[in-house]
């Protein structure tokens, strides 16, 4: 697991830690896990029904971004809880943006227990380009009162900024065939 860290000009209430990872890879899915601890005051936006949605970084939203070769294009893959999903590819850092075409829609669910939540992401891996990648882990957590903490692999700037690519630190090959 790689530990995110919340960005120091916004702190969490509760929260006090985060991983996430690659947790399967294959011809017809990336399967991606974010963990957290400290979730006692963690708001989960309501069940809204499978469907693309803008926006979902405003609460609880974890966000995975892709950069497939040399180039300055990358894919950003937003998931909420409230399973409303989207997938943006960028031609440059935060320039070009336009909704990327999947061939279905993600699978997420949310286990929340006392101090502990689970966020666990199917992705159809027929709608991501083609593999290997250096990708970002990111997460917007807000608990309550509206307090939102950001979380990435990395912060390199005075403000939380995701689609910094010094934030696309892990290495995630191509899948075996199966």
């Amino acid at each position: 697991m790689a530990e995110l860290v919340c960005h120091s000009a916004h702190p969490p209430l509760l929260v006090r830690n985060m991983e996430a990872r690659v947790i399967g890879f294959d011809t017809t899915w990336l399967r991606v896990r974010w963990k957290l601890l400290g979730t006692g005051q963690l708001v989960i936006p309501p069940f809204a029904g499978k469907g693309r949605a803008d926006g979902l970084w405003q609460t609880t939203c974890f966000e995975l971004f892709l950069i497939a070769g040399e180039g300055n294009g990358y894919t950003e893959i937003n998931l909420s809880p409230s399973e409303r999903w989207n997938v943006y590819d960028f031609s440059g850092r935060r320039e070009g943006m336009s909704e990327r075409p999947m061939p279905r829609e993600p699978e997420c669910s949310m286990r929340l227990g006392t101090d502990l939540a689970i966020f666990d992401a199917a992705i159809p891996a027929a709608g991501l380009p083609m593999p290997p990648w250096r990708c970002g882990f990111a997460a917007v957590i807000e608990e309550q009162g509206g307090r939102r903490s950001y979380w990435a692999l990395a912060h390199h700037t005075d403000v939380p900024d995701f689609h910094d690519p010094g934030c696309f630190l892990e290495e995630v090959a191509a899948p075996s065939p199966a």
